[in-house]
């Protein structure tokens, strides 16, 4: 999943963004209205974490151009205006959630979870497909109820594949929820984690099939009961 925090504390953005890469999202960070406007347009999040007191422009203006736009990305917006004129205008404005600083990190964490649960059209936090379950809270594979042993990258990926199950997700789609602008992802990289993934779904049930020229999908090969 990929995510946008625009917060112009450095020393808040660098904390937060270290705790969201470590939970395996890819992260991009911007510090003013002006440059989230620009990026939002540019670019496919499925979360927007939104600071409201910005250099340039308000945040509240950045979200205003955004759904103006349509853009569907969840909107949780952090900051310490916490008057209820505040929090109202936000919502009415299309925000999904509102977190007033200070906060505690725990429920910042839960509260992501549950928009990215709902962006995905998730109403549990336990997924399954074939002899494989995901667990959206703590972000882990298992089956038969021991656990995966999946590296971090590898895990974003069949995360990504799992919540898509049986449709094609294109190689452009992944290189986007994988990483962040700073950061590159081959089409080599990506056959590899495929190849790696294929290999370790194998004795449960599932694999990702090739859709040439398109991209990628999970594929249940265990017999119909």
């Amino acid at each position: 999943m990929r995510i946008l925090l625009v917060e112009d504390n450095q020393a808040l953005a660098e904390g937060l963004s270290t705790i969201l890469r470590g939970s395996g999202y890819a992260v991009d960070v911007v510090a003013d209205g002006a440059s989230a406007e620009a990026v939002a347009a540019a670019e496919t999040y499925d979360l927007v974490i939104l600071d409201l007191n910005l250099p340039e422009m308000d945040g509240l203006d950045v979200l205003r151009s955004m759904r103006s736009r349509q853009n569907r990305a969840a909107v949780m917006i952090l900051t310490a205006r916490g008057a209820p004129e505040d929090r109202v205008r936000g919502l009415d404005l299309g925000a999904d959630d509102y977190m007033i600083k200070p906060f505690d990190i725990s429920e910042f964490e839960a509260r992501i979870r549950m928009l990215l649960r709902r962006q995905a059209g998730l109403r549990s936090s336990v997924v399954q497909f074939g002899g494989i379950t995901l667990d959206l809270t703590s972000r882990t594979f298992s089956s038969s109820g021991l656990p995966l042993d999946i590296p971090a990258r590898e895990v974003a990926l069949l995360e990504l594949l799992f919540l898509r199950a049986g449709k094609v997700v294109s190689k452009d789609a992944i290189v986007r929820s994988l990483t962040g602008f700073d950061e590159d992802l081959s089409a080599n990289a990506i056959e590899q984690y495929v190849s790696r993934l294929r290999r370790r779904l194998a004795p449960h049930g599932l694999t990702v099939r090739t859709a040439r020229g398109l991209g990628y999908y999970l594929e249940s090969t265990s017999p119909a009961p």
